[in-house]
Parts: C-alpha cells; sequence; structure tokens
C-alpha cells in the first residue's frame, strides 16, 4: 500500500463517520480536535499524509471504531473498546531503563523481523553517523553506541532472520552529502557505505537489505516483530498496532516493498561497494 492508497481508504472511511454522525463539518472537526479546514482538506484529498496520531486515535474513539478500520487495515468494525487492545502509544527511549524495542526484539526472536528504517539502519550505522544523527537527540551518543552494538550482537545469533527495506535514493544522498547529511564530512560518509557493505556481506543471510525505489513506492518507518507487533515511528513516540489483522496487513506492506526492489539483498554489498567507489 502507498502513501496515495492509504490516504485514499482513510477518506473514504473518514466519509462515512462523518455522514453517519449527522454532524455539520464544523462540529465533527470540533469533535475530534481540529479545525473545519483541516477536515475539508483531508476529505477533499488535497494532502497525502495521514494526520498525526494523536487526531487518529480522538476519531476513532469518538466515533466508536477501531483504529485499524479507520486506517483501513481491517474490515472488521469495532467498538472503541477494541481500541486499547490493537493500538497503543509508547514514547521514544531515553537513557533510563532498557529500550523498549530491545524488548520486543527479545520477545520476537527466533521470528522473522522486517524493518523500515527512518534514514539508515541502526545497526549498520558508524559511530560517526551515529553521532551526526544524535546531535538533536535527547538520548546520549553513549546509550545509541551500545544499542547499536547490541543490535549486531542480536543479529549475529544463529536464529535470527531479519529483513530491511529503504529507498535506494537515501544511500545516493549519503553518497553526495545532500539532503540531511549535508553538515557529514565526506570520509565519514565514504566510511558509512564501506562499513555497510562489509557487515551486510558478513551477515548475509541471516541479515539482508533490499533497496527500493522511492519513486514509486512510499513507507513510513516502522518494524514487525515477528507476528506480535508492529512499531511505527512517529517521532518522539511510537505507534504500537496488536491486532493481527493489522501484523498481517504491514507484513504484506513490507513484502510489496521487496517485491518492488531494484537491488536484491544478494547483491547489495558489493552495490554498496561500487557506490563507495565512484568518484
Amino acid at each position: 500500500m502507498d502513501k496515495r492508497d492509504a490516504s485514499r481508504l482513510f477518506r473514504d472511511r473518514l466519509g462515512q463517520l462523518l455522514a453517519r454522525s449527522g454532524l455539520n463539518r464544523s462540529a465533527f472537526a470540533a469533535g475530534v480536535g481540529i479545525d473545519r479546514s483541516a477536515l475539508t482538506q483531508l476529505l477533499a484529498g488535497e494532502v497525502t499524509r495521514l494526520p498525526r496520531a494523536e487526531t487518529l486515535i480522538r476519531i476513532a474513539a469518538e466515533h466508536g471504531v477501531s483504529l485499524d478500520w479507520l486506517l483501513g487495515l481491517s474490515q472488521a468494525e469495532d467498538v472503541t473498546a477494541a481500541i486499547k487492545q490493537s493500538l497503543e502509544l509508547e514514547e521514544a527511549p531515553d537513557d533510563r531503563g532498557e529500550p523498549l524495542l530491545e524488548s520486543w526484539h527479545a520477545e520476537a526472536a527466533g521470528t522473522k523481523i522486517r524493518y523500515v528504517p527512518t534514514t539508515l539502519p541502526d545497526l549498520l550505522r558508524t559511530e560517526a553517523v551515529i553521532s551526526y544523527e544524535s546531535r538533536e537527540n535527547k538520548r546520549t551518543l553513549t546509550s545509541r553506541l551500545d544499542e547499536a552494538q547490541g543490535r549486531i550482537a542480536y543479529t549475529r545469533r544463529p536464529e535470527t532472520d531479519m529483513e530491511i527495506c529503504m529507498p535506494v535514493q537515501r544511500l545516493h544522498d549519503l553518497k553526495s552529502g545532500t539532503g540531511i547529511w549535508t553538515e557529514l564530512p565526506e570520509k565519514a560518509r565514504q566510511s558509512q557505505l564501506e562499513h555497510m557493505a562489509a557487515l551486510l556481506e558478513e551477515l548475509y543471510p541471516s541479515l539482508r537489505l533490499y533497496l527500493y525505489d522511492g519513486q514509486s513506492h512510499f513507507s513510513a518507518p516502522y518494524t514487525v516483530f515477528g507476528p506480535y507487533r508492529v512499531s511505527v515511528y512517529v517521532g518522539d513516540m511510537y505507534l504500537v498496532l496488536n491486532a493481527k489483522d493489522a501484523v498481517g496487513a504491514m507484513t504484506r506492506h513490507f513484502d510489496n516493498l521487496i517485491r518492488a526492489a531494484t537491488v536484491q539483498a544478494h547483491e547489495v554489498a558489493g552495490w554498496l561497494q561500487d557506490l563507495a567507489a565512484r568518484n
């Protein structure tokens, strides 16, 4: 499902709720904490982005439907009580205690992990890149380095099965120093590409990276933890989907990204080496 499909499904469900409520647009919008103009834009399809997680939850709770149904992930229109069972909001971890993601990884040990990163895959980043990306983050560099090493150790376990999908353009941006990488020195960018290539070659086939065309396919950052849950990263928190239908839908979304891959997992280490060697 690309962002246009997701937006269309949400728009259809939102329109159904508006019609069913018997309210005018101003009253409906006020009830879910947005203004009338924002509601009009959502219904008209003028934006392809979904609303913030808090807004989605308010809409679902106010009108007695599950978030899965509202997002088009399920045909089952559950009552409001089902929202807590199918969805949670968790704050992104700070330096206190075991990071939330580690506990989810531990729970899913022995099952397949499917991962779409926000920028670069956490376990494949160099210290320089982790430091660069941690500048404005509430978590310390030491914490993030320890977490990255823990992820690599997890991947080296014999029972590990992890797939990663990301847009190929993100690596071209890293090579050229464009986008978010404009202030990262060329030497650090070069080392990052070489580091990724070496780790992917070492850890294949337990760890498999697929590259897709970001111009034709879109994905928010998320992780599917086996059959148990999906965590969608939305900045300072995770939107956690627990319902079986939602986990299945996101698994299918991930598998579609793999089918669309322009660089396959067995090719990607060599592809990265070639990219790093280009002038």
